[in-house]
């Protein structure tokens, strides 16, 4: 066989791996993180980052946390975790009050925010690679810092029927037993002497 005719089937051998390997079919990482949430001046939050990849979880697996304030344009890098390690950017308000809580092997890129202040008021965007399932969109998550947790709908409503229960209760408790005694004077067979 000669050296022209070895090189071309190499040639055709590697061209058809190539056709082979960009027709494969790829999926896409899927980052969930809840819409919105809740937290008070003073106290922590649970920003919660879960995902789900078609693929192993890698040892290349990367988690990325980015801060958009609230009125800002700008976002900034505050959080990343790779090579089995978390990274808290040193850079910004969350240096200090910033913890890792979450678990690759269980698909949980999760991280707590200590201390909380209305400068903590903005998006937070969780992104997660797990090498080679690249391809996907992050996910965000928006923080509200308030004086006060706002009490929910279903909790007022709740209150007042249990109220309302609580009282029909009562009055039931009060006035039976004032009607079981005064049913004899009523001229009831007790009442003939």
């Amino acid at each position: 066989m000669s050296q022209g005719a070895g090189d071309s089937r190499s040639l055709l051998v590697l061209a058809g791996l190539l056709a082979v390997l960009g027709l494969a079919p790829t999926s896409a990482i899927h980052v969930y993180t809840p819409r919105e949430v809740y937290g008070t001046v003073g106290s922590h939050v649970t920003l919660s980052c879960s995902f789900w990849s078609s693929e192993w979880i890698s040892e290349d697996i990367s988690i990325t946390w980015h801060f958009q304030a609230e009125g800002s344009r700008d976002s900034i890098s505050i959080f990343h975790y790779a090579k089995g390690q978390p990274y808290i950017d040193d850079v910004g308000t969350f240096k200090e009050r910033m913890e890792w809580a979450g678990n690759p092997r269980r698909k949980d890129g999760s991280i707590v925010i200590h201390n909380l202040d209305y400068t903590d008021n903005g998006t937070f965007t969780c992104d997660v690679k797990n090498p080679p399932d690249i391809v996907g969109k992050s996910s965000q998550v928006t923080l509200y810092v308030l004086e006060k947790v706002p009490t929910r709908y279903g909790v007022v409503l709740g209150s007042i029927i249990g109220g309302a229960l609580l009282l029909v209760l009562l009055v039931v408790a009060l006035c039976l037993p004032r009607a079981l005694l005064l049913a004899p004077e009523a001229g009831g067979p007790a009442a003939t002497a």
